[in-house]
């Protein structure tokens, strides 16, 4: 017999059924607040009418018979004295409602499991925390805990996951190091495997320690809400930044979460940027995300790619990508025509500035190059006796804040060293992804973080530093390569959606137009012409001057 399905309203959540569970919930719940006295006056009188009823079967059944006369009579003088029986039943409820109170039993301290915790925390602080000199230590072997530990949590393990620390004023705690050593000792004894928080207040001696709750890792590539030279980095914990972006998480739930958000452009105080990771970080993804933002604002992206993975396919031949190089040839192409256009795109400022016009449109597009590992396309062109590629990014680097030109370059721990002083000296927007400990973390950013770094963390998982800025935790957006099967479904859909139209064919000439907008195939070297006149090339025309090595 086959079976019938179910009504829509009970088979499909839709979105009356789920406002009426609500409205549901919301009445029950205003109901029970509503008839909370009715409910402890009605269990207090179960509680009276069942100790009378033990009272009554505990009773000799000799003394049973006076006792009834006795409760007989009791009530017949109540009955009969003035406002007797009001007064009876005013006794009556109050009793009740002392009765059915609710007795549930307050915890005021730790368990002895945890107090043993808290004491054993308190013995490894010692040594570094007390000195021989001090006539009333804070803390001392054997000493009570409780005068230095306050405001303490503890998770259903019996872990601690905050705690409030008391030290003395003479420790050192205006030096990096000294923080340190008490912030490894509490994470190697409060519990590994989870990040701690820790805020130092040194003018109240205290030190504050919190676990944090990992951040998402389920929101996917998708139109964020920002205005042009906004890029989302990624995403943080609510109290670092002051600023919530709509999203969807799994599940296209809508919530609101606090976004990392790296603004570019002539204004900008950190015009590129500098991702340093593992392999299988996610520095890619990142790329990825920052790609689509750009494309999504109406830039143009050139990519270069050291990994020769095929990570970026996916950008081949779409509306506003320049170009996708993999190899050392066609990055050098690329990187030149960029530092070119760099150039370019200052004379012609500078000229129409100087004539009191407008700096024409081609100059004010943004611009972006991304670049994959870079340092592989470094050695391959240096055992092949080419030209170094990054040498060519000087120029992009120094003037392209003012040539609305973006540099963003992501490189492995283990290739810092072969990136130009240049990289280091203008990407003051850093961010570091995944494993990774404390003094790499610092090298890159500049500073350490203010948590405690685990050793298995998600892909895009790591921390951001804009300029001089604090440092933030950050999750980076999903953004895989919508072509590799091995990776979420959803995700690769996500990517996939936000990909713009495919334009003309790769073999379309270099410089040709597609509305409006430049397309540039870079197969080979461009050969520019130097002008026959020294006056800037008009808006809208294909051909690249060469500049003059002094305007540089």
């Amino acid at each position: 017999m086959a079976r019938r399905p179910l009504p829509r309203i009970l088979s499909s959540g839709t979105t009356s059924l789920a406002r009426g569970r609500d409205l549901a919930r919301t009445a029950a719940d205003s109901a029970t607040d509503v008839l909370h006295p009715l409910l402890t006056i009605g269990r207090g009188l179960r509680v009276l009418a069942s100790t009378g009823r033990r009272k009554w079967s505990d009773t000799p059944k000799d003394k049973r018979g006076p006792a009834l006369f006795l409760g007989a009579a009791c009530v017949l003088v109540v009955a009969l004295v003035p406002y007797g029986p009001l007064c009876a039943l005013v006794t009556v409820m109050a009793a009740a409602a002392w009765h059915g109170r609710d007795r549930t039993p307050v915890k005021t301290g730790p368990g002895e499991a945890e107090a043993e915790r808290l004491g054993s925390l308190y013995e490894a602080l010692v040594p570094y925390f007390s000195i021989a000199e001090d006539p009333a230590p804070l803390f001392a072997h054997g000493g009570a805990w409780d005068k230095a530990f306050g405001d303490y949590a503890f998770d259903d393990a019996g872990r601690v996951t905050r705690l409030r620390i008391r030290y003395p004023a003479y420790f050192t705690d205006g030096e990096a190091d000294a923080r340190a050593r008490i912030e490894a000792l509490l994470h190697a004894k409060s519990g590994r495997g989870r990040e701690y928080l820790f805020v130092w207040d040194e003018e109240a001696n205290h030190l504050d320690l919190s676990v944090l709750a990992p951040l998402p890792t389920t929101i996917a590539a998708q139109p964020f809400v920002t205005s042009p030279g906004e890029t989302v980095l990624g995403f943080t914990d609510a109290g670092s930044v002051r600023r919530t972006l709509p999203v969807l998480a799994g599940g296209d739930e809508p919530c609101d979460v606090p976004p990392v958000v790296w603004r570019t452009g002539p204004r900008s105080t950190e015009p590129h940027l500098l991702a340093v990771g593992q392999p299988g970080a996610g520095t890619s993804s990142l790329l990825r995300s920052v790609a689509l933002q750009a494309l999504r604002h109406g830039g143009d992206v050139l990519v270069v790619e050291g990994g020769g993975s095929g990570e970026y396919s996916c950008l081949s031949g779409r509306r506003g990508v320049l170009a996708v190089e993999s190899g050392p040839t066609g990055a050098l192409a690329t990187l030149e025509w960029a530092a070119q256009e760099t150039e370019r795109r200052l004379i012609a400022t500078h000229r129409a500035r100087e004539a009191g016009r407008p700096a024409p449109d081609d100059t004010r597009r943004p611009l972006w190059l991304l670049l994959d590992r870079p340092s592989v396309l470094a050695h391959l062109a240096a055992a092949d006796g080419r030209p170094d590629p990054l040498a060519q990014l000087q120029v992009p680097l120094r003037h392209g804040r003012a040539a609305h030109v973006t540099v963003v370059v992501a490189e492995q721990f283990d290739h810092l060293e072969l990136l130009h002083d240049a990289v280091w000296q203008h990407t003051r927007a850093r961010v570091v992804l995944g494993p990774a400990s404390i003094p790499q973390i610092g090298e890159v950013l500049g500073l350490p973080p203010h948590t405690t770094p685990t050793g298995q963390v998600p892909p895009g998982r790591g921390y951001a530093r804009l300029g001089a800025g604090p440092v933030h935790r950050l999750q980076v957006p999903a953004t895989p390569d919508p072509y590799d099967d091995a990776t979420h479904p959803a995700h690769r859909q996500a990517v996939l959606d936000l990909l713009p139209e495919r334009g003309p064919a790769p073999g379309a000439q270099a410089g040709a137009r597609d509305a409006g907008r430049d397309r540039l195939t870079l197969a080979k070297p461009l050969q520019t012409q130097p002008p026959a006149q020294a006056q800037g090339p008009a808006a809208g025309t294909s051909e690249i001057p060469e500049v003059p090595a002094e305007a540089t």
